[in-house]
């Protein structure tokens, strides 16, 4: 049988490789990690001098450190990242999360810097994306990077209990129970920026979706929102790499 833990490992390489092919993440920046059940450790992604981007993310660059960021490197090969303290801090405050995504999508960076509302502007296009934009978007105001706990400390603070949080001037942090969840929501928090930034680009404004039509949008589940979508993903990577 499989052993699940290394399975999560596995999946979190897939996360950052389906992240960068989306364009979520470019070069070697980004990072995703996964809480490993029933202990005070997570599944990180880690670089090492054979470094060669996110989008070719291998299994052995996934590390296994505590929410601290101490823990087996290949005998200091890798390297943790930077902003280990998204991870670590979010895991230690908040028991539900099970995987964090730190990414720097371009389309979101811009909403952010120009000030753009993310609002419920469509609806059955994408309605997880459009449910974001409803309970509304947190934005963290400051641009630096949460190199230590007390810099990730006010970024937690106004994320709160959202799952997402868009950090001006420089990226987003997602949150989800799986790490096929968070990518999803990564993914449609995407799709939620980019029409934001094309509708502005038009120079007209778009009206909320109307009352009457959100509730006629269902709740489709996390099978059709996540994991039937996570497939479609995992299958388009691999179809890629193929090519």
């Amino acid at each position: 049988m499989a052993d699940p833990i290394e399975e999560l490992r596995e999946k979190v390489a897939l996360s950052c490789r389906i992240l960068a092919m989306e364009g979520l993440v470019e070069g070697i920046l980004g990072h995703v990690s996964a809480r490993i059940p029933d202990s005070q450790e997570m599944w990180i992604r880690c670089r090492s001098q054979k470094e060669q981007g996110v989008r070719y993310t291998s299994v052995d660059a996934i590390r296994r450190v505590n929410f601290d960021g101490k823990g087996a490197l290949g005998k200091e090969e890798y390297q943790a990242p930077n902003e280990l303290p998204i991870h670590g801090e979010i895991y230690k405050k908040r028991p539900e999360v099970g995987c964090v995504i730190h990414a720097h999508p371009r389309e979101a960076l811009i909403c952010g810097i120009a000030d753009l509302e993310l609002r419920p502007i469509f609806g059955a296009f994408n309605m997880p994306a459009m449910r974001m934009a409803l309970e509304g978007v947190p934005v963290f105001p400051r641009s630096f990077l949460i190199t230590r706990p007390e810099l990730a400390a006010p970024m937690i603070d106004i994320m709160g209990d959202k799952r997402l949080c868009l950090m001006k001037g420089h990226g987003i942090t997602v949150t989800g129970k799986s790490v096929e969840e968070a990518t999803v929501r990564a993914l449609n928090f995407d799709t939620l920026a980019r029409t934001t930034l094309q509708v502005a680009q038009t120079g007209r404004k778009a009206p909320d979706i109307a009352p009457e039509d959100i509730a006629e949008l269902p709740d489709i589940g996390s099978t059709f929102n996540d994991l039937w979508v996570w497939r479609y993903y995992v299958k388009k990577l691999q179809e890629e790499d193929r090519r």
